[in-house]
């Protein structure tokens, strides 16, 4: 079966005005800009990504979105996960906005886990006004992630509702020990100006695809 990721294209030699595309640096940034963080292994992308990425640039009114793609999420199997390049490759063919900025940072990092990677992002862009972006279907898990309060204290976090996840995501362990910290959706447009911890849902994405399903639609037999 023929791979869904082609070969990453190369890249121009040097002194030619070539960056490595993915790990090279950050994207662009300044301090007062309202930027969305996205993370997520990408495996592979799909349309359901950008949907939510543009919901939440427009809701949240932010001037850009970065993806980060992941070289493994800790919680998943990364036995038979693609090269990051190839899937950053698939990211940008995807994401065709001149304001969705694909990067595998991370790898750069050298950070593992969530709340690493966003302090480290916190701490070399001073006055960005970053939030984390996550998937409902994602929020009922978020209690397992590594250091999940110290993630909500760094940053506000936009959740993305999902026609899949449904009103079950906020009965969670995290939504309820931050419902405190939550604020209506008609406010969504202050949440990057919010001292964390402050989180929103954002509801009107009805797409119900999910990374997970095309990779078991993938490795389905044909019949």
């Amino acid at each position: 079966m023929p791979s869904r990721y082609p070969p990453p294209q190369p890249s121009p030699a040097r002194g030619e005005g070539a960056r490595c595309p993915s790990r090279a640096g950050l994207p662009p940034h300044s301090p007062g800009l309202r930027i969305g963080l996205f993370g997520g292994s990408f495996n592979p992308p799909h349309p359901a990504h950008r949907a939510a990425t543009l919901l939440a640039m427009k809701r949240l009114q932010l001037d850009h979105v970065w993806w980060l793609v992941t070289p493994g999420n800790p919680l998943k199997d990364v036995h038979d996960l693609p090269p990051l390049d190839a899937r950053i490759d698939a990211a940008r063919r995807l994401a065709r906005h001149p304001r969705i900025h694909v990067t595998g940072v991370e790898a750069a990092l050298g950070t593992r886990f969530t709340c690493d990677t966003l302090a480290a992002l916190v701490r070399r862009c001073p006055g960005v006004r970053f939030v984390w972006i996550m998937g409902a279907d994602n929020l009922p898990e978020f209690h397992r992630w590594r250091n999940w309060r110290a993630i909500a204290g760094l940053v506000p976090i936009a959740v993305v509702d999902r026609a899949a996840a449904g009103l079950n995501a906020i009965a969670g362990i995290a939504p309820q020990a931050l419902a405190a910290a939550r604020i209506p959706e008609f406010a969504a447009a202050a949440l990057p100006m919010r001292r964390p911890p402050a989180w929103v849902s954002l509801h009107g994405l009805k797409s119900p695809i999910s990374s997970t399903r095309l990779r078991q639609k993938i490795k389905q037999p044909a019949g």
